[in-house]
């Protein structure tokens, strides 16, 4: 049985890890079952999982990543008859997730009234983030615990999501039970957050495009303003952030910066698509910055990217790398 106890206890956990396979699977939905942490991959980025309905377990998480406990999570299930236990469902939202789910997209919708999650999930607000992950490891392992798992991005809170295993060790090793390595993630940028609560609404930019939406829905979408009220995880203003200062929309890079590329540039450190590919772009985007990250503490100038398309997460997460710390 695994013992209630802090993170910032004397004794630190021994984190496993587990391999994608029955086995794995198994032995990850037993620690979920008795309050620990797992992390998994998604088809966006790795996330830390526990069951949403144990208050301790995800008070562990929040623990873990050192998150504020304002800011909510989203609930993973295997598909969309779990998702209707836990909010409530319209016509909006059916032609959504018929379109859309499994894949990179989380709705916000009204919470239902004895869902029996944890409050701490939600923020005590009363909507629900939730999704249907695509990725294969992530399904089988939602299919082998047979609950709801809340599962924010695996890393500590504010500081560079993880797309591998290895970045997920790096930031949670010792914090966590286990870390199911599944390999890199495909997507590379957290999920697109739609709010169906009210008028469609679009939360924060991800790995579905703003443009699909609209295009699905028949409307232009009203769009999530920084400054209003947290409705949605991934919406603080600093998030997402390497040790390095970070300069956006750099033409020109001085002497002591690093560039992160896009395009055809010269001088790049790294480049997230040289041919100018935004899907190359957002794959690329975290396990760049871990590499640049880990290779040094110089300022990292960052060429200008698109703001269109998968333009708009990748510019959305730079944007918050860039901001000052703590805001």
């Amino acid at each position: 049985m695994i013992e209630e106890r802090s993170v910032t206890g004397a004794v630190p956990l021994e984190t496993e890890t587990l391999t994608p396979d029955v086995t794995g699977f198994a032995r990850a939905a037993d620690i979920l079952g008795q309050g620990g942490l797992v992390a998994f991959p998604t088809e966006t980025v790795y996330g830390l999982g526990a069951d949403a309905r144990n208050d301790m377990a995800v008070a562990r998480i929040f623990e873990a990543k050192g998150r504020p406990r304002f800011n909510p999570l989203i609930v993973h299930v295997p598909d969309v008859e779990a998702a209707k236990r836990y909010v409530a469902w319209d016509d909006t939202a059916d032609r959504i997730a018929s379109a859309f789910w499994p894949g990179p997209l989380t709705l916000v919708l009204p919470l239902r009234p004895g869902a029996g999650l944890s409050p701490l999930v939600t923020a005590d607000l009363p909507t629900l983030a939730i999704r249907i992950p695509a990725h294969p490891v992530a399904r089988a392992l939602l299919n082998a615990f047979d609950g709801p798992v809340a599962a924010p991005s695996a890393n500590p809170s504010g500081r560079i999501s993880p797309t591998e295993a290895a970045h997920v060790l790096a930031g949670l090793s010792n914090r966590i039970e286990a870390v199911v390595d599944g390999g890199t993630c495909d997507v590379g940028v957290e999920s697109t957050i739609l709010g169906l609560a009210d008028t469609p609404r679009l939360l924060r930019p991800g790995g579905l495009p703003q443009e699909a939406l609209e295009a699905a829905l028949g409307t232009p979408l009203a769009l999530y303003q920084v400054g209003d009220a947290l409705t949605a995880p991934g919406q603080m203003t600093s998030h997402y952030a390497p040790g390095a200062p970070v300069r956006l929309n750099a033409i020109k890079v001085e002497t002591t910066e690093r560039l992160l590329g896009f395009g055809k540039v010269d001088g790049a450190a790294l480049n997230l698509s040289p041919s100018g590919d935004l899907t190359e772009a957002a794959a690329n985007l975290f396990h760049h910055l871990h590499k640049l990250d880990q290779e040094g503490d110089s300022p990292i100038a960052v060429s200008p990217v698109p703001e269109r398309g998968l333009g708009r997460a990748i510019n959305d997460r730079l944007r918050r790398a860039a901001a000052p710390r703590g805001t």
